[in-house]
């Protein structure tokens, strides 16, 4: 058994990465935020699973990905297509590379509970898919055993439907899977500030949340 834990990652170039916060903080602030979401996810799970893997996009950028991982990590470039085919992509290469339990999460959640993506690896024993839902309608996790199901095409990613149509699908291909509790990804200015607020209860808890919320001060302080 080898469980796998992949993170979906893109290059914080300004304008391209959470620009809805761009909105409010400005395209700079928001890239490094995104930055710092991204160096607190890999430092924080850095020992979940067997094996964890950045899969990263562009993939011009390894370099600088390499510099933000530790050795705990490795990298793999994203595949091409849409957030559905690169996903698809990646499960069954890991698959083909011998991993038989797979989990996956983005960089969007830099606070996400170490023990729910652990709960996922044991769910993956008896179930063949692990969904996590966020509060916006999509999810933060999906974990696979086995064979790839049918949730990677046909979906409106990046909108309020995704969690409904994952679930329609799996209902129809008559797929058990099982769901993690509820969390957030930080896209919205409200999102932002909840973060800003569970941060600051637990950064005397460890070096990486001191690390974040310094970050969240910097950067959103002149916004105040």
């Amino acid at each position: 058994m080898t469980r796998l834990l992949g993170v979906f990652a893109k290059y914080w170039t300004p304008g391209q990465v959470k620009t809805r916060l761009a909105a409010a903080l400005g395209q700079e602030a928001a890239a490094r935020l995104y930055a710092a979401f991204l160096r607190t996810t890999l430092s924080r799970f850095r020992h979940c699973g067997d094996r964890r893997v950045v899969v990263f996009s562009p993939s011009d950028r390894r370099g600088e990905f390499k510099a933000l991982c530790s050795g705990d990590w490795e990298l793999a470039p994203q595949s091409t297509g849409d957030l559905g085919d690169r996903m698809h992509r990646f499960f069954a290469d890991a698959f083909a590379k011998g991993a038989s339990r797979i989990v996956l999460i983005g960089s969007d959640s830099p606070t996400l509970p170490a023990e729910y993506i652990d709960r996922a690896f044991d769910l993956l024993a008896d179930s063949p898919v692990v969904l996590g839902p966020t509060t916006d309608g999509g999810y933060y996790l999906v974990g696979i055993s086995g064979q790839i199901p049918p949730i990677f095409e046909g979906i409106a990613w990046s909108t309020p439907q995704v969690w409904r149509q994952t679930a329609e699908r799996l209902a129809v291909a008559q797929l058990r899977y099982d769901i993690l509790p509820q969390w957030y990804d930080v896209d919205e200015s409200a999102d932002l500030e909840r973060l800003r607020e569970e941060v600051e209860r637990l950064v005397d808890s460890s070096e990486e949340y001191r690390r974040l919320y310094d970050e969240l001060q910097r950067e959103t302080s002149e916004g105040e």
